[in-house]
C-alpha cells in the first residue's frame, strides 16, 4: 500500500466527496418532499392523481438511474434542452428517490389504523389536524428504517454520476487507476470515502428509530 500516493491525492477525494454529498443532499431533500406529497395522494386516493403517482413510481423504480441520467444529459440536447451535469444529477436522483420515498411513507401511513383517525374526528379534530397530530407522527416513526435505507441507497447510487462526466468519487477513482495504475490504493480510498459518508447516516437512523420507539411512536 503506497501511503504517499494516498496522501498526495487525498484532496481530490475530499473535493469529490463534497460534490457527491452536495448533489446527494439536494436530491434526497427533494425526493423526501416528492415522496411525502405522493404518498398523501395515494393515502387519500385522489382521483386521477393516484393513477399518475402509481405510473411515476413504477416508471422510476424500474428504470436504472444511469439510463435516466443519459436521457437527461444526452437525450434532451437533441430537442434543444441542455442541462449541466450537476443539475442532471439532482433531477435524476430526485426522480428515482421520490419513488422509493413514496413507498416508504405509504407503508408507514398504512400501519396507522383507521379507527384512530375516526376517533380524532369524533373528538372534533379536522382532517388536517388528525393527519398532523395523530397519523403522520406514527407513520413517520415506522418509516424511519425504510427512509434511512433509501437515503443510503441513493448516496450509493451517486457512483453512476461519473457516466455524465461529474467528478464524483467514482470518477476520481477511475481516473487515478487509469493514469497511475494504483488500483489497490485508489479503491481503498473510495471504500473509506463511502464509509465516511454512509456510516454516520446508518448510526443516526438506528438511534432515531430507537428514540422514537421509546417515546411511544411506531409501536
Amino acid at each position: 500500500m503506497d501511503i504517499s500516493f494516498m496522501e498526495r491525492f487525498l484532496p481530490l477525494y475530499l473535493e469529490a466527496a463534497k460534490l457527491t454529498l452536495t448533489i446527494a443532499s439536494i436530491g434526497i431533500l427533494i425526493s423526501l418532499v416528492i415522496g411525502l406529497v405522493a404518498s398523501l395522494v395515494l393515502y387519500y386516493r385522489m382521483p386521477l392523481l393516484s393513477q399518475l403517482v402509481t405510473v411515476y413510481v413504477e416508471l422510476s423504480r424500474n428504470t436504472p438511474l444511469l439510463v435516466q441520467l443519459f436521457f437527461l444529459y444526452f437525450g434532451l440536447p437533441k430537442i434543444g434542452i441542455r442541462l449541466s451535469p450537476e443539475l442532471c444529477g439532482v433531477i435524476g436522483l430526485s426522480f428515482l428517490g421520490g419513488a422509493y420515498m413514496t413507498e416508504s411513507f405509504r407503508s408507514g401511513l398504512g400501519t396507522v389504523e383507521k379507527i384512530q383517525t375516526e376517533s380524532a374526528l369524533s373528538l372534533g379534530l379536522s382532517g388536517g389536524q388528525s393527519m398532523r397530530y395523530i397519523v403522520f407522527p406514527q407513520a413517520a416513526a415506522v418509516s424511519v428504517p425504510s427512509l434511512t435505507a433509501n437515503i443510503i441507497f441513493l448516496i450509493k447510487e451517486t457512483s453512476v454520476f461519473s457516466g455524465i462526466a461529474l467528478a464524483d468519487l467514482m470518477y476520481v477513482t477511475k481516473d487515478l487507476i487509469g493514469i497511475y495504475y494504483q488500483t489497490t490504493e485508489a479503491l481503498f480510498m473510495l471504500v473509506i470515502a463511502y464509509l465516511a459518508l454512509l456510516l454516520p447516516i446508518s448510526l443516526f437512523g438506528t438511534l432515531l428509530e430507537r428514540r422514537l420507539r421509546n417515546a411511544g411512536f411506531g409501536n
